[in-house]
């Protein structure tokens, strides 16, 4: 069976990490439209849609990228290699603002990092042998572990989980189910996941609190968190992390889910009943997780169920859509920048959030108050974008879209040369 490349999913990966993009590096955290953020606690933006469509989109890919399911020993050897690169990659976000060298600070300090940072891209997302790959996957892995329960102080607090690393996971799961199992055991294992977190997020009491809840900081997820990630942990929250343990088993099921849609896909029948057919998958999906969400709320910090199935419901319908106008109708007009970012996104994941991290570093004299510092990320926001608006906020989203607009210009240039970056 011969790979087909999806030029929808492809557009609806790029949408996606544009999206993702726009969320993550806004002019101004204080002032940001609430679409934008994070819903607080139960509930679901927008915002919460761009990681649970990673993690659909992804599952979908995997039996296009491999129609033979073929399994042995190098064939795991691979998938296990992908996942490590990803968990790496993942890891280093974290680990970019504490890397210390030799007492260096300020630019000297900088130039250092950076140098790190190439040398970690490279070493992960680098064409060589599948032996080197692996050395490189488990030494890096190792040195990371290793700086953080070595009890040097730069590294004590250094946070492990994170969004690379849980797709690493699910990817990881998802590709040997979808190799070693049939569509009924891959069906199978979503709905026992999904009931089992439920049953043990709602029954099992919370050790040294009580009763099982669904409260931030005090449920079952959380404690868990607390014990197997202690001071390892996302610094917004500190005592649980929005990645964490147990909340990453129900998102397996968004990768599995995407797995099944894969395979509809992949289906020997004309495209238009493909289509129906995902049509009504997603419909189902949406209505069962609103209907869940009454006694399981949607949450994406607990990854609850109901959020399983209302994301990967709309992720199927949104899917559906882009399928029809662009793999069935042949409409592409005005897709293209969306495919561009949708070819290469794992440069964007990687190098998107080290920059805003690197421009922070270089301060100087505030031109408004010499007697202060002012960091380059701020001083092109504040003196390049803000004056030119009124409103705060949009002031805020311009300086989201002014990065975007770079990284299309960046990404256009690697798609015109065919350089496309993966793990």
């Amino acid at each position: 069976m011969v790979k087909e490349r999806l030029i929808s999913l492809d557009v609806f990966r790029g949408l996606t990490i544009l999206l993702m993009t726009i969320v993550n590096n806004p002019g101004d955290w204080g002032n940001v439209y609430p679409p934008l953020l994070h819903a607080e606690w139960h509930g679901c933006t927008p915002t919460d849609l761009v990681f649970p469509f990673f993690i659909f989109i992804m599952g979908v890919a995997v039996p296009l990228a491999m129609p033979d399911k073929f399994y042995d020993g190098t064939t795991f050897n691979k998938i296990l290699v992908r996942s490590l690169r990803m968990l790496c990659l993942g890891i280093f976000f974290n680990f970019f603002g504490k890397i210390q060298l030799f007492g260096l600070e300020g630019i000297p300090l900088l130039i250092g990092r950076l140098i790190i940072t190439i040398a970690a891209g490279y070493a992960l997302m680098g064409n060589f042998s599948s032996k080197v790959k692996n050395i490189l996957a488990f030494s890096i892995l190792f040195i990371y572990l290793f700086l953080a329960y070595s009890g040097i102080e730069a590294y004590s607090d250094v946070r492990l989980p994170g969004v690379l690393q849980r797709i690493a996971i699910v990817y990881f799961v998802v590709s040997l189910l979808y190799l070693k199992t049939s569509q009924k055991t891959q069906i199978a294992t979503g709905i026992v996941l999904l009931l089992g977190y439920w049953a043990v997020m709602t029954l099992i009491p919370v050790p040294g609190i009580g009763e099982a809840n669904l409260d931030k900081g005090t449920n079952l997820a959380s404690w868990l968190d607390s014990v197997l990630l202690k001071g390892h942990m996302y610094r917004g929250t500190v005592t649980w992390d929005p990645e964490g343990v147990l909340s990453t088993i129900p998102s397996i099921v968004n990768g599995i889910i995407g797995l099944l849609i894969g395979q509809v896909l992949q289906a020997d029948t004309i495209k238009i009943q493909k289509a129906q057919r995902m049509g009504i998958i997603g419909t189902i999906l949406i209505f069962f997780g609103l209907i869940w969400d009454i006694v399981f709320p949607i949450n994406k910090s607990l990854w609850t169920s109901s959020y399983v199935l209302y994301t990967t419901g709309l992720a199927t319908v949104f899917l559906t859509i882009l399928y029809y106008v662009i793999d069935i109708a042949d409409y592409k007009k005005g897709f293209k920048p969306f495919l561009i970012w949708g070819v290469n996104p794992m440069i964007v994941f990687f190098t998107s959030q080290i920059i805003p991290q690197a421009l922070v570093m270089i301060q100087f004299k505030n031109p408004n108050n010499p007697e202060e510092q002012i960091n380059l990320l701020s001083y092109l926001y504040n003196f390049g974008i803000a004056p030119f608006f009124s409103n705060p906020m949009t002031a805020s989203l311009a300086g989201a879209l002014v990065y975007v607009c770079i990284w299309t210009f960046i990404l256009w240039i690697f798609y015109r040369n065919k350089l496309i970056f993966k793990v």
